[in-house]
């Protein structure tokens, strides 16, 4: 039975066609008890009939419902409901006007502006994260699969082949074997090993490096040369097709690709934090620092005498970098905030009340206690003339390797230490006695410039 011979469908209304796949045909719809438009999702009845793979597909087709039905966000489209009505097995669900899917901008001829390109990949990754932490792994995320609506948004679509990590949802998804598109799969899907939330970062990792270049990271002439591409060789830097992606957005885009899940991002949310920073670095006026400038101001620092190059590089791409003009207040004395700074250029006057109490130079940190307590600040810091820092906050540090993590905590935590055993040294009693014989008080009015910056 043809459904366009059908002017209803369970409860809806069907107005017309949409579109139209290989297993499926989509209407636009019209839900009259909830006054709301819908896309009706119809599987094609000879897909359902096939005897040896009807009942698979009938599986696939409402995995799609079970799934995404407990997904509540505004970047993954709501399922509204499913049915079967005779023959005709159809899935109700958000209406996206106007939309058209990424694939449209993997085109060479039609690429986004590349802040247009991070803003799409940052609302994926947040959907991504949305759903991986209610144990849904999409297993194929493409750019067919996300759509961007007329205002610019993005909806995640087609959780037919997901896969329910959570054990008691986990017999109603279990769609195994190697399923997906190749040319997205991470390593470990495409060989049909385990399957992991980081399995869809490398996908939209993928589909990030096709937006910024119009072209396939691991593209090739077939099944088994795809297969070797992505689990063996290195892919085409960025840089070779276009010189104006920051190298801060080509790392990013390295981190997805890693082979090893382990060395991928461990979240979306945690790839959402690097893609807002690569936003405000493309947003940078010219007047701010480049990518080779901060490098050079960072790598003879004392603070980072121990990093290696690619250490320097994530620290640097992991934290913001803020500018101040003479005069200004970096920090001020009472505010909450638990960002540790490091003076990368210039220097400041740290100021307790109204006294000026310390001059910090290139290289110098202030604010650990504040990193470590997130109490208030007992000293101003403001900036002598036109001054660099970095700031650093414990969530972004957390993105960067284990490694880069150990050195860093070392380097900060053996420079707290030495400030806090200077606090003690300049707090000890005044050991001249008064006549008494008893021991003088130490003067409380002379606070110790370590203990200001600290805080």
């Amino acid at each position: 039975m043809d459904v366009l011979d059908k002017k209803t469908l369970g409860k809806y209304d069907i107005v017309r066609e949409i579109g139209k796949g290989g297993m499926a045909t989509v209407y636009f719809g019209r839900d009259p008890i909830n006054h709301r438009d819908v896309a009706i999702k119809i599987a094609h009845p000879e897909m359902l009939q096939d005897s040896s793979t009807g009942e698979w597909f009938r599986e696939m087709f409402f995995n799609e419902a079970k799934v995404a039905g407990v997904l509540k966000h505004p970047n993954i489209v709501s399922v509204y409901d499913a049915g079967i009505e005779g023959d005709v097995c159809y899935i109700a669900m958000e209406y996206v006007g106007g939309e058209k899917s990424l694939q449209t901008h993997c085109d060479a001829s039609a690429l986004l502006p590349i802040e247009d390109v991070v803003q799409i990949i940052f609302h994926s990754a947040k959907a991504l994260d949305h759903a991986h932490r209610h144990g849904v792994v999409h297993r194929d995320v493409k750019p067919a699969n996300i759509l961007l609506t007329e205002d610019g948004d993005i909806k995640l679509v087609d959780f037919g082949i997901a896969l329910f990590t959570h054990y008691d949802h986990m017999a109603a998804t279990q769609l195994m074997g190697t399923l997906g598109s190749p040319l997205y799969m991470s390593p470990e899907q495409i060989l049909e090993d385990n399957v992991t939330t980081q399995s869809d970062l490398f996908s939209l990792g993928v589909v990030m490096y096709e937006m910024l270049t119009g072209k396939q990271p691991f593209f090739a002439e077939n099944l088994s040369a795809i297969v070797h591409r992505i689990t063996k060789e290195a892919y085409i830097p960025i840089s070779d097709y276009r010189s104006d992606v920051p190298l801060v957005i080509e790392n990013i885009v390295g981190r997805l690709l890693k082979k090893r899940p382990e060395d991928r991002y461990k979240t979306g949310l945690d790839l959402a934090g690097d893609l807002s920073l690569g936003f405000d670095h493309l947003t940078l006026s010219e007047q701010d620092l480049s990518d080779k400038d901060q490098f050079n101001l960072v790598r003879d620092l004392e603070f980072f005498s121990t990093f290696s190059e690619p250490e320097i590089w994530e620290v640097i791409n992991a934290n913001a970098w803020e500018e101040f003009q003479p005069g200004t207040t970096i920090i001020s004395e009472g505010e909450l905030d638990n960002s540790f700074y490091i003076l990368v250029s210039g220097d400041a006057t740290v100021r307790k009340g109204a006294a000026d109490v310390y001059t910090l130079a290139r290289g110098e940190c202030f604010g650990e206690m504040g990193f470590i307590t997130r109490e208030s600040r007992t000293a101003t810091v403001l900036a002598n003339n036109s001054v660099w820092v970095m700031k650093v906050r414990p969530s972004l540090i957390e993105r960067t390797s284990a490694t880069c993590q150990l050195k860093f905590h070392k380097v900060f935590l053996s420079t707290l230490a030495s400030r806090l055993k200077l606090t003690t040294e300049k707090t000890k009693p005044d050991t001249a006695r008064t006549a008494s014989g008893m021991m003088k008080p130490p003067r409380r009015d002379l606070l110790p410039f370590e203990s200001a910056l600290a805080s």
